[in-house]
């Protein structure tokens, strides 16, 4: 096995799980706002698919329209353009709404990429070095496993204590 496939399982399976967490949830329970510092589903979602979607296609492959802008949904869904979460205060982040179905075709739209993506890239492109901030430089492979498997994880982590909070089930 090599590192292609391990980045390939890791994106397909935090993707997947991602995808089977939201799906049956209504956008009442997508946008409950838990209390303290804490967004809500939604927010989660949007946030990890927008990390994948970015660092896919503008940082992996030179700057290339994200699915995001080329498809025009932050028009669509009145979040800023180059909106991704990272930085945003905890008021913005906790007054967005989102839309259960347009965040799942948004992360299967951003999943089918970052898949097709990996198939293809070079191995000794995902060994060339990256500047990611606020983390520093780092091989792209790094920046796969760390920014959207890992990161992914950590995420899907939250939206599952949300759940646990409206008293539905974890999904794993």
């Amino acid at each position: 096995m090599e590192a292609r496939d391990i980045l390939i399982d890791g994106v397909d399976q935090m993707t997947d799980w991602l995808d089977m967490a939201i799906k049956d949830l209504t956008n009442d329970q997508v946008n409950h706002q838990p209390g303290g510092h804490a967004v809500n589903i939604g927010f989660n979602a949007w946030h990890v698919t927008r990390t994948a979607d970015n660092i896919t296609n503008f940082v992996m492959q030179d700057r290339k329209p994200t699915i995001w802008m080329s498809k025009g949904y932050n028009e669509s869904w009145g979040v800023p353009a180059v909106a991704q979460g990272t930085g945003m205060s905890m008021e913005e982040a906790q007054s967005l709404k989102f839309d259960q179905a347009k965040l799942r075709q948004y992360l299967k739209e951003v999943r089918e990429d970052t898949l097709a993506f990996l198939k293809v890239v070079p191995l000794e492109k995902l060994d060339e070095v990256q500047m990611i901030k606020p983390l520093g430089e780092m091989p792209k492979w790094r920046v796969i496993r760390q920014v959207i498997m890992t990161h992914g994880f950590m995420h899907l982590g939250e939206i599952n204590a949300v759940k646990g909070q409206l008293g539905l089930g974890f999904f794993i």
